[in-house]
């Protein structure tokens, strides 16, 4: 049976039995920080199990692509182990329980694959008497074919969990008679097919078990496995599903599987990373040196560096996507519509680590000749974060090349020279910045709660000054101030932080710059510009309203402008950081490449659509949970509290952002894109402006095309049709000037054929010639050694206050003792100057 038709059968058998079919969510989870990659069924429904989100129908079926890379050296290696792998699960929020799972699970196994009933095996926990009862008294399963096993336990912490039962195939004799290969064990004879998670309980902080009040179910079976067991197949890779991909990848190293166990590896890692590649940029991964991206340009990288020792030494990973996309396509049809985006990057940060692995391959192959000629059992620290640190060889890399040599990588010392280097980039960021040293504010964590006004009565809770707590602070002095509440936004989130007065009854403090303290402690950053003012003091507060206005445009269309990049560009569109300022916005996003002109219009006139639709922005806190459910945009990395403030513009975008936003979108007036340009490894940056910095820009337009069309004596309207005008004008003249230098030019050629001189049997010219540069002086020359009559020349030409000479022999002057570099030299001297050169030319 094909992995197409198992995956149909599992979807449909489930439909008919009330679930509801989902199709696959993004590896990328949706809006939740704290996961790096979907690597379960499950993952993408934990909403709907905690509770906190209700489900589209409380029976669900679906078939998930997943990614796990913990056990990434094993890929090739074992029978089952993949990055990528579909997951086929059915799920009851608070419906069904074990009667139904259990039953179902053994209904399609048996009847809809058909598989022997005698070589099923199951585990149980040894408490799970319901469960126990269940397989044997109901299916009707032998005791000696059930297992109690104390891990049969699913949970992660506090929170709900149960007990669970694993269903195994005996895969037969052919695979192991030994202890290893006993039911329980590791070992590849009983192969685990699916696993039924019984969420009954909720673990309480104390460690109690408390029965929940609806029960649930999570399952899940790998679609890789079932095929192997259905095509009878001795691993994984060998399937339909897979094999397709070794058997490209063979035949463009020029070998054939099963010619050796390390080819078979290295064919195995190809096929099931190129899986792994093409599913992650499917998704909006691009490769970096962080997070998500990082998973993919290592798997990326270790598929090519395989391919190299295959002897594969053309780029050859979009061809392989073509084929994992017609593969996996019927499961994930949208795969087909991004087919070419994925086969650009793919090739592209192939060709990139080609030429990382060509240079950094020497280097680390002496590294390894140096350690084993002392005698050395490893690679030092040092050595494998230079290869890092220079080549971008991943550590990871570096540390299985060597293991091919024998040889282990110091891993400890490589994280300590990691550390030294970013300590080293702290210090010097240190310097540079104008960090004020904070005092202790613990004892006022969380003070300075930001309000929504512009202006307000407060109290001053805290002066500081070069680290330390003071009571006072006098004219003309720098002071850092913790008020008990203040209408400042604190810099956050891209936006610098707010600026403006604070007055007591004794004196006054222009604020510079508000801050906030990881323990969520917001202070103010001034002078003092008149009297004394003193800890405890009440006083008034005044924003600078119109740069915070300014700043609120900009970061409103911060947001719009990311939707309108994903729109024109696709989902792959994330934020990778932000910079919101009163003047203009800047904004930095993962994208492969550069955005064309149509592009660049396009977005900018997305955005200004926006605009002009004057949309009224809903700003709110909500718990975490429901801002996630509603599609809110999360910084993945960020961390964010229960409570969070969500900024939507209905329709286009919602996003959790703490920053200054406009009521109506109308407010930013119009929106300007100054520049585009790459900051990193597939990171594209926008610069613009909104508001009056784009009014003034547009004024400077008109202003400059006014005085342009005053110089070309034309009115603005007929600028561009007199500038094509003048440009083919201007190609006219050069043209004719051109005809006129090579007229010229045959005449001077034609004089100097005239006057040369024949020594030794040498026709030699020589002369002073009137050129315009030194590209038509060498031109002269080469139209005179391309003669037959001519042997060797020496030219001199005077170009503004510069005397330049030419000189050139043919093959016989050579041979004849002719040295063009020579006479250049002799002639030089004449000139007072100097040069040299070849025999043939100077």
């Amino acid at each position: 049976m094909k992995g197409n038709e198992i995956r149909e059968r599992y979807l449909r058998f489930f439909e008919e039995r009330g679930h509801l079919h989902l199709p696959s969510f993004p590896l990328i989870p949706k809006d939740d920080p704290s996961l790096l990659l979907i690597g379960a069924g499950m993952a993408p429904l934990k909403p709907f199990f905690t509770g906190k989100v209700e489900p589209p129908r409380h029976r669900v079926v679906t078939c998930q692509k997943c990614m796990r890379t913990g056990d990434l050296e094993n890929v090739g290696r074992t029978a089952r182990h993949h990055t990528f792998f579909e997951m086929l699960g059915n799920f009851s929020f608070g419906d069904y329980f074990k009667q139904d799972a259990i039953q179902w699970a053994w209904q399609f196994l048996t009847e809809e694959l058909q598989l022997d009933p005698e070589r099923l095996y199951v585990t149980i926990h040894p408490e799970d008497k319901e469960a126990y009862a269940l397989w044997h008294e109901t299916v009707g399963l032998p005791d000696e074919r059930i297992y109690k096993l104390e891990d049969n336990f699913w949970e992660i912490g506090e929170g709900p969990c149960g007990p669970c039962s694993e269903i195994f195939y005996d895969q037969g004799e052919s695979f192991g008679t030994g202890p290893e290969n006993a039911m329980g064990s590791d070992g590849d004879r009983f192969l685990e097919i699916w696993n039924l998670v019984f969420t009954q309980y909720n673990r309480t902080k104390d460690g109690q078990y408390e029965p929940l009040a609806k029960k649930n179910i999570d399952t899940g079976a790998g679609l890789e496995r079932l095929a192997a067991v259905l095509q009878k197949k001795r691993n994984n890779f060998e399937t339909d599903l897979i094999f397709p991909l070794i058997e490209r990848a063979a035949a463009l190293a020029g070998t054939k599987y099963n010619t050796s166990a390390e080819t078979d590896v290295a064919l195995k890692v190809i096929a099931d990373h190129s899986r792994a590649v093409t599913a992650l940029i499917g998704d909006g991964v691009l490769p970096s040196n962080e997070g998500r991206g990082y998973v993919l340009r290592r798997i990326l990288r270790r598929a090519v560096r395989q391919g190299k020792l295959l002897g594969i030494n053309q780029p050859f990973m979009a061809e392989l996507v073509d084929l994992v996309i017609d593969l996996l396509g019927q499961g994930l049809p949208d795969l087909f519509e991004k087919m070419a985006y994925i086969k650009k990057i793919a090739a592209s940060e192939e060709a990139r680590f080609q030429k990382t692995l060509d240079q950094g391959s020497l280097l680390l192959q002496e590294k390894i000749d140096a350690a084993k000629e002392q005698q050395k059992t490893s690679l030092s620290g040092e050595d494998v974060f230079q290869l890092y640190d220079t080549y971008g060889f991943p550590w990871e890399l570096t540390e299985e090349i060597a293991a091919e040599a024998g040889l282990a990588i110091d891993i400890d010392g490589f994280k300590t020279a990691m550390k030294t280097q970013r300590e080293r980039a702290r210090q010097a960021r240190a310097k540079v910045s104008a960090k004020v040293a904070t005092p202790d504010t613990t004892r006022l964590a969380g003070a300075g709660k930001t309000a929504d006004e512009t202006a307000t009565a407060s109290e001053i809770l805290m002066l500081g000054r070069d680290g330390v707590e003071i009571e006072s602070a006098s004219d003309g002095e720098s002071v850092l101030i913790i008020l008990a509440t203040n209408p400042f936004h604190a810099e956050g989130g891209g936006q610098l932080g707010d600026i403006g007065e604070l007055q007591s009854a004794t004196g006054k403090v222009e604020i510079t710059d508000t801050k906030k303290n990881p323990d969520g402690t917001i202070y103010l950053l001034g002078e003092v510009t008149e009297g004394t003012i003193e800890r405890g003091a009440e006083v008034t507060l005044a924003v600078d309203t119109e740069r915070r206005h300014d700043m609120a445009r900009n970061h409103t269309a911060t947001h719009l402008l990311q939707a309108a990049l994903r729109h024109v560009l696709g989902d792959h569109v994330t934020q990778a950081g932000s910079v919101v300022m009163p003047e203009r916005l800047r904004f930095d996003f993962t994208h492969p490449e550069p955005l064309s002109a149509d592009e660049l219009k396009a977005v900018e006139a997305e955005v200004n659509e926006r605009i002009l639709a004057g949309i009224s922005t809903n700003i709110r806190e909500l718990p975490i949970e429901e801002a996630k459910a509603l599609g809110a945009i999360a910084l993945f990395g960020e961390k964010y509290g229960n409570i969070v403030r969500v900024v939507e513009v209905p329709e286009v975008s919602i996003e959790l952002c703490g920053g200054s936003h406009v009521r109506n979108t109308g407010e930013i007036g119009s929106f300007r894109i100054l520049s585009e340009s790459g900051i990193g490894s597939g990171i594209r940056r926008i610069e613009a402006v909104t508001g009056h910095a784009a009014y003034r820009l547009a004024q400077q337009d008109t202003n400059d095309l006014a005085q342009a069309a005053e110089l070309l004596k034309a009115r603005p309207q007929e600028l561009l049709e007199k500038l094509e005008k003048l440009l083919a004008e201007k190609k006219e003249l050069a043209q004719e000037l051109s005809s006129l230098h090579q007229a010229q030019a045959k005449d001077q050629v034609g004089d100097l054929v005239k006057n040369a001189v024949t020594q030794d049997g040498l026709r030699i010219a020589s002369g002073v010639v009137e050129v315009a540069d030194v590209q038509e002086l060498r031109a002269l020359g080469d139209m005179l050694k391309a003669r037959d009559d001519i042997q060797a020349l020496v030219l001199g030409a005077q170009i503004g206050e510069k005397v330049n000479l030419v000189a050139m022999a043919d093959a016989t002057a050579v041979a004849r003792g002719i040295h063009a570099g020579n006479a250049v030299t002799g002639a030089a001297k004449v000139a007072g100057g100097g040069g040299g050169g070849r025999p043939d030319m100077a």
